[in-house]
């Protein structure tokens, strides 16, 4: 259920995190920005309020916007559905977190499996995540829509979060019980009962949910000692090219205490400026859900009968 562009187009805009300092500001709620940094300060100024629809509704020119809200609409429409063991274990999980005390009912089944588990696990956890970054790094090494810089600075960020994902008290008692009141608190905001409702949610309604389901994210890697809005408050950025409608932002923050930078190209459409590769990969993944939509109707026509009068 999630639409190709919230997906693939995101990872330029994830590459160069879309931090920001003190620079003048627009206000958010418009689509782009004045000046190149303009746009970077209300992308992180939505991030940081958690305003998913907001941030989309600022990231993308009104018309690849509207497109986007149509595609979302049209996959919607068409997506397989979730097999019935898939929708069993979502609305179990659901019914668990939003039970009366969950809390204390889950913290309970957990607390006794947390030693065995530090037993188990604690020594073979650093291999674990080091092959798990070895293949997100794989996977990003072959993403087409990545450039050579974004998937460097990528790997920039995997190589400062393996030591901090290492090193985190993934089995501590008491973290693990802040853990299950961060999500069973963020469950019950969804307000979602099972995986049909979840579906049958409009894009607003649904990027609501993501708003919500991003906030608990943050709340849970705070608990564990990586603070999101601590690495979106520390950027510092510095304009280093401007002409013809396209720019170069360079930035940089501080990410587990570690300083890092990226840099956002930025192009300027009817006045705004937007984040140059996320626009590109948006039109790309318009363009080709309505390839394959066209398709499917071709092939839909060519299999209907024909009636003869």
């Amino acid at each position: 259920m999630r639409l190709p562009v919230l997906r693939h187009a995101l990872l330029p805009l994830v590459a160069t995190l879309l931090l920001a300092s003190c620079h003048g500001k627009d206000e958010p709620a418009q689509a782009g920005g004045s000046t190149p940094e303009a746009a970077l300060q209300s992308s992180v100024d939505l991030l940081r309020s958690g305003d998913i629809n907001g941030l989309w509704r600022h990231l993308l020119p009104p018309a690849d916007y509207a497109n986007m809200r149509a595609d979302w609409t049209l996959q919607q429409r068409h997506a397989q559905p979730d097999s019935a063991a898939q929708r069993a274990r979502f609305s179990e999980t659901l019914r668990k977190l939003t039970a009366p005390d969950a809390e204390n009912t889950l913290y309970a089944e957990l607390q006794p499996k947390l030693t065995q588990m530090q037993q188990q696990y604690q020594d073979q956890l650093p291999v674990l995540i080091s092959v798990g970054e070895a293949l997100l790094k794989r996977s990003i090494a072959r993403s087409p829509s990545l450039g050579e810089t974004q998937k460097a600075q990528l790997g920039s960020v995997l190589d400062t979060l393996l030591p901090w994902a290492q090193q985190a008290p993934w089995f501590d008692a008491a973290h693990a019980k802040q853990a299950i009141g961060v999500a069973v608190a963020t469950a019950r905001k969804l307000d979602v009962k099972d995986a049909d409702q979840l579906r049958g949610l409009d894009f607003d309604a649904t990027m609501t949910r993501y708003a919500t389901g991003y906030a608990g994210a943050k709340q849970l890697l705070a608990i564990y000692g990586l603070s999101i809005d601590q690495t979106l408050d520390s950027v510092r950025f510095t304009p280093v090219s401007n002409s013809n409608g396209h720019a170069v932002v360079k930035l940089d923050y501080t990410l587990l205490g570690k300083p890092l930078s990226a840099e956002a190209k930025m192009v300027e459409e009817n006045g705004r400026w937007y984040n140059e590769e996320l626009l590109e990969n948006a039109r790309r993944s318009h363009a080709r859900l309505q390839q394959q939509a066209a398709l499917a109707g071709t092939v839909a026509a060519a299999a209907s009968p024909v009636t003869k009068d």
